[in-house]
């Protein structure tokens, strides 16, 4: 069945989005009419609830039609960062303007109260429409808001002033299993895991360290942890061995400066109190950057 709309004129069906919680979505690209605007419009399908499926990015617009619901949504044509990153040449200014939008998007997200709680290269998005690449975090449908109670536990009237989210404890088990820190496979941690996550995200970028996904095949970039012959996420294989030294970087060839290695190590510590937050790391990031 063609999809029907009044302001847009579809191009393509570019297939399923896990957009919003518990909600069936199909995705199509269109092109504004007025404007001839790319963009991405989820259609959610009412009555038909699927689990698991999340909650999208950045909305611009929507319209009702009996049975339907449109989201009008940015485009991004960079793709993700799995398909930006490995269907190009190695190249470090990239790199290094990547690592400074990725530590300026999640300080901004703790200092709103927000844990992402499944950073991954899916959830990363490019636009290339200012010619140079802007990184865009998406899918926010495990985000945690760190509102309506204090560290303590205890309602306030100045709720979210009182909010630290690297005090802020969370129970839910959730995330991507190779980009989960070490004390969410436990169920008890607080937004450091999210710098662990980024942690594996860029030392996975840096060296191109990639692993094939059981379920989809896809090549994707993340690090892990050989034993034997099977591939364990970092953060499960430091729960088992909070001591065990993660050698980075890991391939012979990789050019890192002393910096940047020492801060994916922090970021990656197995102790969450020992990693740095995202303000730390903001800080960090830029000076590293500048001094490779």
């Amino acid at each position: 069945k063609r999809e029907k709309n009044p302001h847009h004129h579809f191009v393509r069906r570019v297939g399923l989005a896990n957009w919003l919680l518990d909600t069936f979505v199909r995705a199509v690209l269109a092109v504004a009419e007025a404007s001839g605007v790319l963009l991405l419009l989820p259609v959610v399908l009412e009555g038909k609830p699927i689990p698991g499926a999340k909650r999208g990015e950045r909305i611009l617009g929507y319209a009702e039609e009996p049975c339907y619901l449109w989201f009008v949504m940015e485009f991004c044509e960079g793709g993700d960062l799995n398909q930006y990153v490995l269907s190009r040449r190695p190249d470090p200014a990239t790199n290094r303007s990547f690592m400074l939008q990725l530590t300026s998007a999640i300080a901004f997200l703790h200092k709103n109260h927000i844990v992402h709680r499944d950073l991954k290269p899916d959830n990363i998005l490019i636009t290339e429409k200012s010619g140079a690449p802007v990184l865009k975090v998406a899918d926010f449908g495990l985000s945690k808001v760190c509102a309506g109670l204090t560290a303590r536990g205890k309602k306030g009237s100045n709720e979210n002033k009182n909010v630290n989210v690297n005090k802020y404890w969370l129970s839910s088990a959730c995330g991507s299993d190779f980009y989960m820190a070490p004390e969410v496979w436990e169920g008890h941690y607080t937004a450091k895991a999210d710098i662990f996550a980024l942690g594996i995200i860029i030392w996975a970028m840096i060296e191109r360290i990639t692993f094939i996904d059981a379920e989809t095949k896809k090549e994707l970039l993340g690090t892990y942890v050989k034993q034997g012959t099977e591939i364990v996420p970092v953060g499960e294989a430091l729960l088992e061995n909070p001591k065990m030294e993660l050698h980075i970087p890991q391939k012979r060839r990789t050019s890192m400066s002393e910096g940047i290695k020492q801060l994916l190590k922090d970021m990656l510590a197995a102790n969450p109190q020992d990693r740095p937050d995202a303000f730390e790391l903001e800080t960090r990031m830029d000076q590293v950057t500048c001094a490779a």
